[in-house]
C-alpha cells in the first residue's frame, strides 16, 4: 500500500524551484465571457487561439469534477489510498477549448499530475491533444517563476489516461504515443505516452470495482445504449435516468442534476452519431477518390484525356458507377470506346 504523504517537494532543495500547486488558479491569463441567454461561458486567451463557443459539458466530466469522486478515480488508477479530497488540486482547464479541443479532467496530488480524457470514439490524436493541455497547465503553474533562472524548476510528474467506452472494439489496455504521429521515424526527442483504458462491460473490472462511481457510470451508459436501439434518444435517456435513480445507480448525482444530465447525454450521443457519420462519409469519399484516380490513370495510357472527361470522372458521386467505369476502362482499347461504353 502506498503511504499517504503530503507534497514535500516544496521544502526548498538547493538549486531547485518547485511549482506552488496550491490554489494556483490554472485559468489565469484567460478571460471569461458569459452568454446571459444560455449561461454558457467561453474563455478567451490573451493571445487569441481559435475557440469553440458552443461548448457542451459531458456527464463524465460533471460526475468527476466533484473532488471526492475525482479522488476515488485517482486512487483506482494509481493504486493509492488517499482519503482527503482537500489534498487534491483540481487543474482542469474549465470550459477552455483550444483548437476545438477540450480538457476533460486534470488534477495534482503529491506532485503527480493526472490528465484524464473520456472518449466514446477512438482518437489517435489524444497524445497530441494532451501535449497542448500539459503545456498550458505547466505554463499556468509556473507563471510566477523565472524559467531563465539558474535554478531548475521542478514540475509535477504527468500521467495521461483515456477512459474509452465506445462501441468500436478495443483492447482492455492500449498504449498511444505521440511519436506514432511523426512522419519521419528514428530518434525521438519528444515523447508523450497515453494509456487508453477500455471501461466497457467485461474490461478493467478491477478498476471499476475500485472506483464504484465509474462502474455505475458505465451501467448508466449501457442502459442508454440498449434503449436507444428501440426508441428515440431523448426517451432512451430519460428512461435510463429514471431507472438508475430507482435502482440506486448514480442516484444522488442524477437526482440533483437530472435535467442537466439528460441534456448532456442527448448531446453526447448526437455528437457521437454525427462523428461516426462523418467518418463513414469520409471513408466513402476516400474510396470514390481513389477509384476515380485509378480510372484516370488507366485512361491516360489510352491517350490525352479532355478536361471535361477528367472532371466527369472526378466529380462522379456514385461509387457503384465508378466501379463500373473502372471495369470498362480496364478493357477499353481507346478513349472513344470508353466514352461510348459509359454513355450507352
Amino acid at each position: 500500500m502506498e503511504k499517504k504523504v503530503k507534497n514535500t517537494a516544496a521544502n526548498g532543495n538547493n538549486g531547485y524551484e518547485t511549482c506552488d500547486t496550491t490554489k494556483m488558479g490554472i485559468s489565469k491569463g484567460i478571460k471569461t465571457e458569459i452568454n446571459k441567454e444560455t449561461n454558457a461561458g467561453k474563455h478567451i486567451p490573451e493571445n487569441p487561439i481559435p475557440v469553440l463557443p458552443n461548448y457542451k459539458d459531458t456527464v463524465f466530466r460533471m460526475i468527476f469534477r466533484a473532488p471526492g469522486e475525482l479522488l476515488s478515480l485517482y486512487n483506482a488508477v494509481n493504486d493509492t489510498y488517499y482519503d482527503n479530497p482537500e489534498e487534491l488540486e483540481v487543474t482542469t482547464l474549465e470550459n477552455a477549448i483550444y483548437m476545438s479541443m477540450k480538457n476533460d479532467i486534470s488534477c495534482i496530488l503529491d506532485m503527480r499530475m493526472n490528465l484524464y480524457e473520456h472518449q466514446s470514439t477512438v482518437n489517435p490524436n489524444i497524445p497530441l491533444r494532451d501535449l497542448f493541455y500539459t503545456a498550458r497547465l505547466y505554463e499556468s503553474l509556473i507563471i510566477k517563476k523565472d524559467i531563465y533562472s539558474s535554478k531548475q524548476i521542478l514540475l509535477p510528474t504527468p500521467k495521461f489516461i483515456t477512459f474509452y467506452n465506445g462501441v468500436e472494439k478495443q483492447p482492455e489496455r492500449r498504449i498511444m504515443k505521440l511519436s506514432d504521429s511523426y512522419e519521419r521515424k528514428g530518434e525521438v526527442n519528444l515523447e508523450l505516452t497515453v494509456v487508453q483504458l477500455n471501461i466497457n462491460a467485461g474490461y478493467n473490472e478491477e478498476l471499476k470495482r475500485d472506483c464504484p462511481t465509474l462502474y455505475e457510470y458505465m451501467q448508466y451508459v449501457e442502459k442508454v445504449r440498449v434503449y436507444k436501439e428501440t426508441m428515440p434518444i431523448e426517451k432512451a435517456v430519460r428512461k435510463s435516468v429514471d431507472e438508475c435513480i430507482a435502482e440506486g445507480i448514480l442516484k444522488d448525482f442524477l437526482m440533483k442534476n437530472k435535467a442537466e444530465a439528460v441534456q448532456m447525454s442527448i448531446f453526447e450521443y448526437d455528437k457521437e452519431l454525427h462523428e461516426r457519420t462523418l467518418r463513414e462519409e469520409g471513408y466513402e469519399e476516400g474510396l470514390k477518390r481513389g477509384k476515380a484516380e485509378d480510372i484516370l490513370e488507366l485512361l491516360e495510357e489510352l491517350g490525352r484525356i479532355s478536361e471535361d472527361l477528367r472532371q466527369r470522372v472526378l466529380f462522379e458521386k456514385s461509387l457503384e458507377i465508378l466501379k463500373t467505369w473502372h471495369k470498362i476502362a480496364v478493357k477499353a482499347e481507346s478513349l472513344e470506346a470508353f466514352l461510348q461504353a459509359i454513355d450507352d
